[in-house]
């Protein structure tokens, strides 16, 4: 566990939040009154490629030593809020057909929820990783009207995830798919050039967003295309996968092969938020992910493109406004945690 200088110790009871990913899980701790004890990363190994045992124990590991550092006494929680990547159910089961971090056959199905609830004795409140990203960016936009407003996040990383807020609660949907907004597809027209082959998703839809708009599609789908556009480029070199990870270096320091993929990653999100303009009608617009962590000229130029390419109403345009998902490496597990606060405080 990382150690850091800044801790505050609890005036009351708190939930603690747990961020779980491919290598590390993040932990934090929010008290009674919204206030967080911790104001920075605070890791341990996650170690989810040995297992489900591993793995739930190393978030134990997390929860405790979380505790210890924040000098909290155990039988101040209430509550513990989880998140992972998915896809899982409302409940933390993960999909059966497993997930990018939960890819062995012993995670297929796999209630991480439930058996974390059984390892630390304490409730656990789960939602998948996007979901409660956005639901911090949610709460910490709108402070103490969070519970009045609503709003849509599209979280662009390795895929696309979302969430969708309203009244201040993430919509989950019957069987916890809501909020998916990867795998709605958009239309394409203004968004692909002529003749660009139409993108298709690892899940198998044709013109998602996130066969545009993440890491993947990038390899998959749009540097393919612009590599006949630009032959001669340097990262035309590269193996396609070294090539999409190295493409935002290059468009922070606005390489034109790179700002044409980044701009019709934007494109295709403005098309998704024009969609939940259209639905939804949500008070705010947050676009978080790898983009978030670029230089400020590039995310600002990223949001900007989004926001010119989200088709409002003049009444819509008066109401909502468009962020960046805030403190992003810390977002899931500050999420996760005001989930858990919202569940032991009703």
């Amino acid at each position: 566990m990382d150690q850091i200088d800044a801790v505050r110790t609890p005036a009351s009871w708190v939930v603690v939040g747990l961020d779980n990913g491919g290598t590390c899980n993040n932990a934090t701790v929010l008290d009674a009154t919204g206030q967080f004890l911790v104001d920075r990363l605070v890791e341990n190994p996650s170690r989810v490629q040995d297992g489900p045992e591993s793995a739930v124990e190393s978030l134990a590991e997390a929860f405790t030593g979380i505790l210890a550092m924040t000098s909290t006494p155990l039988s101040l929680v209430r509550a513990v809020g989880l998140d992972t990547p998915g896809p899982a159910s409302a409940d933390g089961v993960i999909s059966s057909k497993g997930s990018t971090n939960f890819s062995q056959v012993s995670w297929h199905g796999f209630d991480i929820r439930g058996a974390l609830q059984a390892r630390i004795g304490l409730p656990v409140i789960y939602h998948n990783d996007a979901n409660a990203a956005a639901l911090y960016a949610h709460h910490r936009h709108f402070g103490a009207d969070a519970a009045k407003r609503s709003s849509v996040a599209a979280i662009v990383g390795t895929g696309l995830g979302g969430g969708v807020v309203e009244s201040g609660k993430v919509i989950s949907g019957a069987a916890g798919m809501a909020g998916e907004l990867g795998h709605v597809q958009i239309p394409l027209h203004g968004v692909l050039e002529d003749g660009q082959p139409v993108p298709v998703c690892n899940c198998g839809f044709e013109g998602d967003v996130e066969s545009i708009a993440s890491l993947t599609g990038i390899a998959k789908n749009l540097l393919p295309y612009w590599f006949t556009r630009f032959p001669d480029h340097p990262l035309a070199a590269e193996p396609i996968a070294s090539a999409a990870k190295m493409l935002r270096g290059y468009g922070e320091k606005e390489d034109p092969l790179a700002l044409a993929v980044f701009a019709q990653q934007a494109r295709a999100v403005g098309k998704l938020f024009t969609i939940a303009a259209n639905f939804t009608d949500p008070a705010a617009y947050f676009l978080g992910g790898g983009v978030v962590e670029a230089a400020p000229h590039f995310r600002q130029w990223f949001l900007n493109t989004v926001r010119e390419h989200t088709q409002l109403r003049r009444e819509q345009q008066a109401a909502a406004t468009f962020a960046l998902v805030p403190d992003l490496d810390m977002a899931g597990a500050r999420g996760a945690a005001v989930a858990a606060l919202e569940a032991v405080s009703v």
